[in-house]
């Protein structure tokens, strides 16, 4: 304390300098409008100068919190685009499933509703029982399908119930072409996954890529052509090296399955007693 007072002391003429400075200027700014215009003009500008900086110092403080906020969103953004995405995915198949029934022709073509009462996914010969039989219309050979794509054949009926060889069958062999190039194969599945079979024998001068659209051929008496199978989802290399086997992501949800279509051709017996009287001679 008694240096603070010694320091003041000493230097009192220079305070008392500074004071009157101070209190010149403040008379001269109060009682002069023109340095009075000058001094607010100028302290505004400084003023200005000085709240920029502040506010960019600021603001460079914030931009990890900012950024933070940024990457939630994306992942957000993210998320709901695979959402859309999946369920577009989704849509095409049921609006393409929903489009191929209604463009059957009535008089080639008889729908038949039906409901699933059993059904197995685990065994390396699965069948499907559903409940609509001869009484019905229902005959052996007819194809089943439901909303997403095709299910299976119809084996054998009785008058209130059919038995059903779906997909997922080692005896099930499936007449399949890729949708976007008319290349075909056999779809069969191999005991596992009850989300994917295999479409063999496909040429290796076909063209297709992965995601392709596979449908039914219509090569056969059971299934009209463009019915969903499925989509490629992966490839190989057959083992004669000949051909391609192609890994199809099945369109029908076996485990959930209930509400069915039987599809029954009106000429199919027709065309079946043709090709087999051909076949003996």
């Amino acid at each position: 304390m008694r240096n603070l007072l010694n320091f003041l002391i000493k230097y009192n003429h220079w305070f008392l300098f500074l004071l009157l400075e101070v209190v010149c200027f403040i008379l001269l700014i109060r009682f002069n409008s023109y340095q009075q215009s000058v001094y607010f003009t100028s302290a505004n500008a400084v003023s200005g100068n000085i709240y920029g900086v502040t506010s960019s110092i600021t603001s460079y403080f914030h931009l990890k919190s900012e950024n933070d906020d940024l990457l939630d969103r994306n992942m957000l953004l993210e998320e709901q685009i695979a959402k859309l995405e999946s369920a577009l995915t989704d849509f095409k198949l049921d609006t393409a499933q929903i489009s191929s029934i209604r463009a059957l022709n009535e008089r080639d073509y008889t729908i038949y509703k039906a409901n699933v009462v059993n059904n197995s996914l685990n065994r390396i010969d699965n069948y499907i029982t559903i409940d609509k039989g001869s009484s019905s219309g229902i005959k052996p050979d007819m194809g089943v399908v439901d909303r997403n794509g095709v299910v299976g054949i119809v084996y054998k009926t009785s008058p209130s119930f059919s038995l059903v060889i779906p997909i997922l069958n080692s005896k099930s062999s499936l007449s399949c072409k890729i949708q976007e190039s008319d290349y075909f194969g056999h779809l069969k599945w191999e005991n596992g996954d009850s989300q994917y079979a295999y479409l063999r024998d496909v040429p290796r001068h076909a063209e297709f890529k992965l995601g392709d659209t596979v449908v039914t051929s219509g090569y056969s008496t059971v299934f009209p052509e463009g019915i969903i199978v499925g989509s490629i989802d992966d490839m190989y290399d057959s083992n004669d090296g000949l051909s391609y086997s192609l890994k199809v992501k099945l369109a029908t949800d076996f485990g959930k399955l209930y509400n069915v279509r039987v599809i029954a051709r009106n000429n199919q017996q027709e065309q079946k007693e043709l090709e087999k009287n051909t076949l003996r001679k």
